[in-house]
């Protein structure tokens, strides 16, 4: 978004109607924000009302430039909403805009168990040509999925299709509503059913240019794609997906016109590479975006995983070292996580050991908001399986 959607002259207009503020929540200093947002996954993006500093909109997920700006046209309608349901501003607005702006809020503040029951009413009273459907329905099914109610969110996703097919919803419609089929038990009555209607629908998505999107929203499309090829047990349909995922990101890749925009694709890259057994491939690609962004923890963060798959275990030590002293906050538990596993190749249990020992104690040491128990369990038994 930062790259590819902020620097859109499109947005200009926009500027002086908001202020923008980028917050880096694996920062100490922004634990309590994290916390109080309940901003739990990435990118999330907020419009608070000035008055009160109330969560007005919330938007998880990338957006292109039209698309975010009917979101922030939306998020002012949400504020003035909010302030009359309160009883603070009047203001004319329909009753599927007052009933909007309450699901807004409680999804806002992370309420997705109010949310689930509050999106619902609003869609129910809105008329059928409302312009706020899709990002309703998007937001009722992102809730839905955090509820874990993954068969209602399956069938909401197929029922809303037929109205979105063609529009930039779709894509979130497709990769949550097959995660959310995915997701059921494998006896589930219902589950080949809603997964083979979701699977198509996905297929569709990922190869149809022509639909408008943001380039991680399709690639979040062939992940759902190819998550389903594999809980199908379908290894040539898994390897056909990977390759099709790959291909599409490199060729976004290779249309960048910056180091920043290109480095955008290197966590995705890398994954579609290891899905297809080739590590090698990413190599290039993260050494020049290491070159280009020497601040960034990431590249050499990922070159390490790449390194570690591919076994060439001091190179994955020397990456591993380059990004644990530029990492920091929560993330940094990821790398300790794949260095402890590359000492293991490099049969040094000692100090894989003591590489999750060092875990267990950063992960305690976060502050409230950025610290995880379940997250400080885990590490404790993979500390316990190293004898």
């Amino acid at each position: 978004m930062r790259a590819y959607v902020f620097t859109d002259p499109a947005l200009a207009s926009l500027a002086g109607r908001f202020v923008w503020l980028d917050i880096d929540i694996e920062k100490p200093e922004n634990a309590a924000f994290r916390k109080r947002m309940q901003v739990n996954v990435l990118p999330t993006y907020l419009v608070l009302d000035p008055a009160d500093e109330r969560s007005a909109l919330r938007w998880v997920g990338g957006a292109t430039a039209p698309q975010l700006a009917r979101i922030l046209d939306d998020a002012r309608v949400a504020v003035a909403a909010g302030r009359t349901v309160t009883g603070r501003k009047n203001a004319v607005l329909t009753p599927a805009d007052r009933a909007l702006a309450r699901a807004d809020s409680l999804y806002g503040k992370a309420d997705f168990v109010g949310a689930v029951t509050a999106y619902p009413q609003a869609l129910a009273a809105a008329p059928p040509d409302w312009p706020r459907y899709g990002r309703a329905v998007e937001s009722l099914l992102f809730s839905l999925s955090q509820t874990e109610a993954y068969e209602p969110g399956a069938q909401l996703a197929l029922d809303a299709y037929p109205r979105l097919k063609g529009t930039s919803s779709a894509a979130n419609l497709a990769a949550t509503g097959l995660d959310c089929a995915l997701s059921l038990p494998d006896d589930h009555p219902r589950r080949r059913e809603l997964v083979d209607a979701l699977d198509r629908i996905a297929q569709e998505l990922a190869a149809d240019r022509s639909i408008p999107m943001a380039a991680d929203d399709r690639s979040a499309v062939y992940i759902a794609v190819l998550d389903a090829r594999k809980a199908a047990k379908d290894s040539v349909g898994t390897h056909a997906a990977a390759a099709a995922w790959a291909t599409y990101l490199d060729g976004e890749a290779a249309r960048a016109t910056t180091p920043e925009a290109r480095a955008v694709f290197d966590s995705h890259r890398l994954s579609s590479y290891l899905e297809l057994g080739e590590p090698e491939r990413a190599i290039p690609m993260l050494a020049a975006s290491e070159r280009d962004l020497p601040r960034d923890y990431n590249p050499p963060a990922r070159l390490a995983t790449a390194y570690k798959a591919m076994k060439r275990w001091s190179d994955a030590l020397a990456a591993s070292d380059r990004a644990m002293a530029r990492a920091y906050g929560p993330r940094k538990l990821l790398l300790y996580r794949t260095r402890a596993d590359i000492f293991v190749g490099l049969a040094d249990s000692t100090s894989a050991r003591r590489t999750l020992d060092e875990a267990v104690s950063f992960a305690e040491s976060l502050p409230s908001g950025q610290r995880s128990e379940s997250t400080v369990t885990s590490l404790r038994k993979a500390r316990a399986a190293l004898h």
